[in-house]
């Protein structure tokens, strides 16, 4: 009798053992899949924008004087700013001194805040001149770089003096390629 009362405890143990491991298992799963879904919706905005642009660059933007990486040569970038751009190879376009700032802000078509945008030139900041701005800084965007962000307020999240590239590259996930692409810092780039 006790045999049978001890097999039939274990087996009960076993299951529930069991039952619990699916649910940690399930728990763990459902939390991959809302990570994966915040990084889809935070990317959202960028996977289905065309980021090429015409090459113009602002009035008062200096030619680097001596840049790591010259115009016409390549480098590999390693940076995420949208989908596709880790590990893509690019070729130098421009390069460029000033100052970059990672910026929030609400774009002026009504979508949804967009959080830590890189980068804004010191010369795509109205009435900016020579002022440098800091963590917090509210500023209007001048730049063009996606739907709704010329005119948008904005809040400045970090800046760094540096040369920024304007780039051509082909996305890793694949598609046509992005031309005059604005802008890569010097150490999101590496040589080929």
């Amino acid at each position: 009798m006790n045999k049978k009362w001890t097999m039939g405890f274990l087996s009960l143990t076993t299951a529930f053992a069991l039952v619990a491991c699916n649910d940690q298992q399930g728990d763990q799963k459902k939390g991959e899949q809302a990570k994966t879904t915040e990084q889809q919706n935070t990317n959202s905005d960028h996977m289905n924008m065309d980021h090429s642009s015409s090459g113009e660059v602002p009035t008062g933007l200096q030619e680097a004087k001596n840049p790591t990486f010259i115009i016409g040569s390549k480098a590999i970038m390693h940076t995420n700013h949208m989908p596709g751009m880790e590990g893509a190879k690019a070729t130098i376009v421009g390069a460029y001194d000033t100052t970059v700032y990672a910026v929030s802000y609400k774009p002026t078509d009504g979508g949804k805040e967009v959080k830590n945008h890189k980068w804004v030139i010191q010369q795509e900041i109205k009435d900016a001149d020579n002022k440098k701005f800091i963590k917090g800084d509210e500023v209007t965007i001048e730049a063009d770089h996606m739907k709704g962000m010329k005119g948008a307020k904005g809040t400045i999240e970090s800046s760094k003096d540096t040369t920024v590239y304007m780039v051509d590259y082909t996305p890793t996930t694949g598609g046509k390629e992005m031309k005059n692409h604005k802008w890569v810092t010097e150490d999101e780039l590496a040589e080929e």
